[in-house]
């Protein structure tokens, strides 16, 4: 009697691929987005890591440093300035790794929140329809004909500003956005064979919402959440520029542009430079890292 020859089983069997296959793949097959995804985790252990991370304290002023040009020592031999500090003395290497935890604070926030907030209405308005989704409807088409930072600018002017008032004013401009395209999904889903059989045996209409629907409208809510992301920074760095945003002296890329964009342009470049590379950076990676979970996401490029 022969035996089988197990070396030759073996091999037709499908191999594991290790972690690091998979990253390979990645970015084999989305190279920008894994670009962008680099990018946002950078952010994020910067923003983690800043005390370890940053050479000076970020709101220390130091009058004896001002606009020091990058790479110099300090005057009082307290440190190297990688690059460069601002009017006031401070380290502007310091100040854009804690800068990251502002961004990352107030995006992550205004996006999670105006996501899962537009995510509800826009699900309960694709489900319950008649009336209700008519008036909400065109409560949405009213918050919609602003444009992003204008619906932002006049809710920080009634409410104030500082890191809480900016987080509600980008909120609020997201969750209109994110209730209409989760309200196109959800219509379609609301019409599927199982909804109607989970209605006929008397399901109530929160099971079947949360069951049935929001489930399968999961796809266009994570694309809008990570689209959500970039323009969240974009716009707390807009509003801290105009002065309608995080304060003095908190570190944050916008207020840093605020401070020196104009005057010093010429005789101290590097105080605008960084933390405008520092803005570009980010909001090109999360860009780029929305556009790879959209292509992960949509079945119709996902096929092509």
């Amino acid at each position: 009697m022969t035996t089988p020859d197990i070396s030759i089983e073996s091999d037709r069997l499908p191999q594991r691929k290790s972690v690091l296959q998979h990253i390979g793949s990645l970015a084999r097959k989305q190279p920008l987005g894994f670009a962008g995804g680099l990018v946002v985790l950078a952010m994020v252990f910067m923003a983690v890591f800043a005390p370890w991370l940053a050479p000076f304290d970020p709101e220390q002023a130091n009058f004896a440093d001002m606009l020091v040009p990058p790479g110099s020592t300090s005057e009082m031999g307290e440190g190297f300035f990688l690059l460069g500090t601002d009017q006031f003395g401070r380290d502007l290497f310091s100040r854009i790794i804690y800068g990251a935890r502002t961004a990352l604070l107030v995006g992550f926030t205004a996006a999670i929140i105006g996501s899962c907030a537009g995510l509800a209405l826009g699900v309960a308005s694709a489900y319950f329809g008649g009336y209700f989704d008519l008036i909400l409807q065109r409560i949405i088409d009213v918050f919609m004909a602003f444009p992003l930072i204008i619906m932002a600018l006049a809710i920080v002017a009634i409410f104030g500003t500082g890191t809480e008032k900016v987080i509600m004013a980008i909120t609020i401009p997201f969750i209109p956005r994110c209730a209409r395209v989760v309200r196109s999904s959800a219509l379609a889903v609301r019409e599927m064979p199982y909804v109607d059989a989970a209605r006929s045996i008397g399901y109530s209409s929160a099971r079947i919402i949360f069951r049935h629907i929001a489930p399968n409208v999961v796809a266009p809510f994570l694309i809008m959440l990570t689209a959500f992301l970039g323009e969240a920074i974009l716009l707390e760095a807009s509003l801290s520029y105009l002065g309608l945003g995080v304060q003095e002296p908190t570190p944050a890329w916008g207020l840093m542009l605020q401070g020196g964009a104009e005057e010093y342009a010429e005789s101290a470049i590097w105080v605008p430079i960084f933390p405008g590379l520092a803005i570009t950076i980010a909001v090109f990676g999360f860009n780029l890292f929305g556009d790879a979970v959209r292509d992960a996401l949509d079945p119709r490029l996902r096929s092509q």
